[in-house]
């Protein structure tokens, strides 16, 4: 599993600062999306175990959740970092241009954010977007937390 990118981020998960892995390899390639370099599978380079847990360790004094920006298609891989990421105490997010993932992957999330971008309909502060922003145990739609008054 390639990684592209790596930030702390504190607005894609509501109330969390998040450790972000964008992940390599997206197949959706959503028309006006802003991540086209996530595209090609071997951009980057391979997330290896070590630099995960280098990275849960450095910042569990400021960051509280583990944020993946795809990787559902190395649902293996995924699993075992979200794993490693939970027992490090922190909260899990997926983002995914998919509609649904598989029941195995859900288990290790706390939310997971589902939909194609859609220029038309907007990202998750549009009251028109098609994605969803899922708490999973709950099942709860918490779209309204991106929606500014």
């Amino acid at each position: 599993m390639y990684i592209y990118d790596f930030q702390i981020v504190l607005q894609e998960v509501p109330g969390e600062i998040s450790l972000c892995f964008s992940i390599s390899g997206c197949s959706i390639q959503c028309k006006g999306c802003h991540s086209p370099f996530s595209w090609k599978k071997d951009n980057g380079s391979i997330l290896t175990k070590q630099y995960f847990l280098e990275q849960l360790k450095k910042y569990k004094v400021i960051a509280t959740c583990v944020l993946f920006m795809g990787g559902e298609w190395h649902e293996t891989e995924l699993i075992e970092n979200l794993e490693l990421a939970k027992k490090a105490g922190y909260k899990t997010c997926l983002y995914t241009g998919q509609e649904k993932v598989s029941i195995q992957l859900k288990k290790q999330l706390t939310w997971l954010k589902t939909g194609k971008w859609n220029e038309h309909l907007g990202g998750l502060d549009s009251k028109n977007t098609n994605q969803k922003f899922i708490e999973v145990k709950t099942n709860k739609k918490l779209n309204h937390l991106f929606i500014k008054n």
